[in-house]
């Protein structure tokens, strides 16, 4: 038995969910990965896995050596990249999760100069609005915006985004100009954005020492920003968004502001890893190189600020 590999395909099931899942990660016929794992719980002597006809998860002990394997397992990458690192930079596959319109602004017109700079690694890129789940769906890293509520993760903090609240002239027409917060709740509608608790984000202002939350009821919801900016165009009700991400809008007057005066909270923006990831020289050289963009960005007056 290959120890190493038995391990390595354990710890994928347990990502995954499925012996299957786990034999098309790893290109591995299934057959071999069933095998893998009844010598594994052979070799220890106890049962790794309890099995069912809709799931597979770890037996209590099955998730202690799940735990040790990812640690055991991680070291083991970051030594190797680590003594590679020696010789022309870090090397091999980072992946990396990121919100779509944030990394398509901000991260891959400047990939060239990440390029430049560390030639033998590669960048496996997820462009999405939802939260992924980085072990089960094999992500090293992610750029999450908005509070980080995930205690098994580890978060840095990248960037802050200025934010404006805004709606199309035709919403506004139909419902009228709100000059104050209290306004909003008589007759305006938002478009929905769903939250990772399940709810949706509310509208949020900065009004003295204790942020103002809003929440109204809307006919549409989105899970994309881009989306989110369309139906606020189309006249589906009020957003709060980046400012960057409506610029062109604002130009054209589709969208307008409102509630100027009053501020919205920036939006904040963290690179999200597991705890054992936190030596891999390809994450570090990673972020040190996310930070530092965001620093060039601020520095030419672009819509983003340093945390």
């Amino acid at each position: 038995m290959d120890r190493l590999q038995a391990m390595q395909v354990y710890c994928r099931i347990i990502e995954l969910g499925g012996f299957g899942k786990a034999a098309d990660a790893l290109s591995l016929p299934r057959a071999s990965v069933s095998l893998a794992i009844q010598q594994l719980e052979s070799h220890l002597g106890m049962q790794l896995l309890q099995r069912t006809t809709r799931r597979v998860r770890a037996t209590l002990e099955g998730q202690r050596y799940y735990q040790r394997c990812q640690q055991l397992l991680a070291d083991l990458d970051d030594l190797e990249s680590e003594v590679a690192a020696r010789d022309g930079g870090p090397r091999g596959v980072l992946r990396v999760d990121l919100p779509a319109a944030f990394g398509c602004r901000w991260v891959v017109p400047h990939l060239a100069d990440f390029y430049a700079r560390y030639p033998n690694m590669q960048l496996d890129l997820g462009f999405n609005d939802r939260h992924v789940h980085l072990q089960r769906e094999g992500v090293d890293c992610a750029l999450r915006a908005g509070t980080v509520g995930d205690p098994g993760l580890v978060a840095r903090p990248v960037a802050r985004v200025p934010q404006l609240t805004c709606a199309s002239p035709g919403y506004l027409a139909r419902h009228g100009t709100p000059q104050r917060w209290e306004a909003l709740q008589h007759g305006h509608l938002m478009v929905n954005f769903p939250a990772s608790n399940g709810q949706y984000f509310p509208l949020v202002f900065e009004r003295g020492a204790k942020p103002v939350q809003v929440s109204l009821p809307g006919v549409i919801s989105v899970d994309n920003a881009d989306a989110y900016v369309g139906a606020a165009v189309a006249g589906f009700g009020l957003v709060q968004l980046p400012r960057y991400h409506v610029e062109q809008a604002l130009e054209a007057g589709s969208l307008v502001p409102v509630l100027p005066a009053l501020p919205v909270p920036h939006w904040p923006i963290a690179v999200v890893y597991p705890p054992h990831r936190h030596h891999s020289p390809r994450l570090r050289v990673f972020i040190d190189w996310v930070l530092q963009r965001v620093a060039i960005e601020a520095g030419q007056g672009a819509a983003l600020l340093p945390c």
